[in-house]
């Protein structure tokens, strides 16, 4: 039986950096991008510790791979930002109620992550 290898080594290499660049994600949520060799790499979300993970994605292109962290990054931070506050109205909620400045920082940070990760946008 042949083994059929899913993604190359030089995307595997991309993925593995823009992995890197979102390191303060997986602090940040129960996030976690793990290599999974010639399969590619495998975000896998929102752990519960009687079941594992809830969700699970597979990537085998770092484009992919970096807009589904930067989404994933977008939607946490402001949740976290407004968490306890009166401004926590969900993911969406706290981003749009946060003030037009504090917005363009966080959409900002994209470039910073695409840096990080080597990815050109």
């Amino acid at each position: 039986m042949e083994k059929k290898i899913y993604i190359t080594e030089e995307e595997r290499a991309k993925c593995k950096k823009v992995a890197e660049a979102f390191s303060e994600l997986y602090e940040m949520a129960d996030i976690v991008v793990v290599d999974v060799g010639r399969y590619g790499f495998v975000m896998r979300k929102y752990y519960m510790p009687t079941h594992g993970f809830e969700e699970d994605e597979t990537y085998t292109d770092s484009r992919a791979l970096f807009e589904g962290l930067w989404q994933e990054w977008l939607d946490m931070k402001p949740y976290l930002m407004a968490k306890g506050t009166p401004l926590e109205k969900g993911y969406k909620g706290a981003f749009e109620s946060l003030p037009e400045e504090k917005q363009s920082i966080l959409i900002g940070r994209k470039a910073d992550f695409a840096e990080r990760a080597g990815i050109d946008l």
